[in-house]
């Protein structure tokens, strides 16, 4: 037995008020805890309900380890199930997406499930006569994720008794799906644009936190992002617009102070966002018709305040990101201590001008892609961290900046932007949520 598994004191001792040990990040047996404990007590986004628009589509993914299919039944109500066959353990879909029809077909021995995952048929069933099978686990069906909700379109589940409720869970930060549903006229998003994948060879954790690290960017991104904005000063002098590229850099050139005067909201449970008073979001070129539209559908009063809120990074403990005024998501799925894949989709606001879907798609490519030029700066932050933290110099990472210990006392707040305290909210919820079942 190792050092850390059924020993909650151990655990909770990886994380102190302002440092994390090291093995949070590298040690395998840490890992593993995290896919038996924190992803089964947590809340996970499993996906969106506009990728199953019809009864029997399916979407296949994952809770932690565990692979699991979100699918529409034929009442058009949205299931998360466990894919895997009752019968014999057998994946039942091995594809990422499809439509089932009115039942899934297991392959191996065509035990068939309604798409709710109840039993439908068994082949020469009558070999199971007087064999007690009607009180087997198997005739059950296929075994639902214990705990599913969807809020406004978007899909979460929880696979274990433990820890809190949906809306204790997430409490005030669901406001920020709020204000990205509410930028549609129609009060409705569309995922669209596909999904881009990204394989980081870095812990999990690394790209979370980095999600409200505000005093990377001028630094990091500056070989990038500054580099694209001294190109186009030479190759447009005095010109009054910005090419839609450069009006996605720029903000990442902002100093310390522009981010300092950013804010950063603080909520229970790990969640929290940047962008309290104002983003990288804030100044983007109006997009003709769109508050008009948004107007007819609110009114001016609140249509205005659905635009002035414009949040830049909400990160949804423990591994969800939700990018409101451009309508973009990602999800960081981990699959070893040192290695991630990244999800980045985007969304259409329904009855709102395509052109904020084009600028969706830009800023998704041009930061979140394999190909994108920020992402790799950040990309090789995360792996020297990977690589360094195998060094045996200091086991501890330092989360201090901007720290006070009556923050302890508060689950709500809005502090510097440039503070670290939000990293230090979400260890507070690894800790908890980790050892609630040991």
């Amino acid at each position: 037995m190792g050092r850390y598994k059924n020993n909650a004191k151990a655990v909770h001792d990886l994380v102190r008020e302002t440092e994390v040990h090291r093995d949070v990040y590298i040690d395998q047996e840490v890992f593993d805890l995290e896919m038996d404990h924190l992803f089964a007590n947590t809340w996970i986004y499993v996906g969106h309900d506009s990728q199953i628009p019809n009864v029997g589509d399916y979407y296949g993914t994952t809770i932690g380890r565990q692979p699991v299919l979100m699918v529409r039944h034929s009442d058009g109500a949205v299931h998360v199930l466990y894919n895997r066959c009752p019968h014999k353990g057998t994946r039942i879909t091995i594809d990422t997406c499809g439509n089932a029809g009115k039942f899934f077909r297991c392959p191996y021995h065509a035990w068939s499930f309604r798409t709710d995952g109840s039993l439908l048929a068994i082949p020469l069933r009558k070999g199971y006569e007087n064999t007690g099978l009607d009180q087997s686990e198997a005739v059950k069906g296929i075994a639902h994720v214990k705990h599913m909700k969807n809020y406004r379109g978007f899909v979460f589940a929880k696979m274990s008794d433990s820890g809190p409720g949906f809306e204790d869970y997430f409490g005030e930060s669901l406001s920020t799906i709020d204000n990205m549903v509410d930028r549609s006229p129609a009060g409705r998003l569309e995922i669209a644009g596909g999904v881009l994948r990204y394989m980081h060879n870095c812990n999990w954790k690394m790209l979370v936190e980095n999600l409200t690290d505000t005093c990377h960017p001028m630094a990091a991104h500056e070989a990038s992002a500054g580099t694209a904005i001294e190109v186009w000063k030479k190759m447009a002098p005095g010109a009054n617009t910005k090419h839609p590229a450069v009006e996605i850099y720029a903000p990442f050139m902002s100093p310390y102070e522009f981010f300092e005067k950013m804010g950063i909201r603080i909520w229970r449970n790990g969640h929290g966002h940047t962008g309290v008073h104002h983003s990288i979001h804030s100044d983007y070129s109006a997009i003709p018709g769109y508050f008009d539209n948004m107007v007819a559908a609110y009114g001016e009063t609140r249509a205005k305040a659905i635009l002035d809120e414009n949040r830049h990074n909400t990160s949804y403990f423990p591994n969800f990101t939700v990018k409101g005024p451009i309508q973009s998501i990602r999800l960081f799925k981990p699959l070893a201590p040192d290695k991630t894949l990244a999800e980045s989709w985007t969304f259409r606001l329904v009855d709102a001008p395509d052109a904020l879907l084009e600028r969706t798609l830009t800023y998704n490519r041009l930061v979140n892609a394999p190909t994108s030029i920020l992402g790799h700066d950040d990309l090789e932050m995360y792996e020297r961290a990977q690589e360094g933290l195998h060094v045996d110099a200091n086991p501890w990472v330092n989360i201090q900046r901007l720290y006070d210990p009556a923050e302890l006392e508060q689950e709500t707040a809005v502090i510097n932007g440039t503070s670290e305290w939000q990293m230090r909210n979400q260890f507070r919820a690894w800790s908890k949520f980790m050892t609630l079942s040991m």
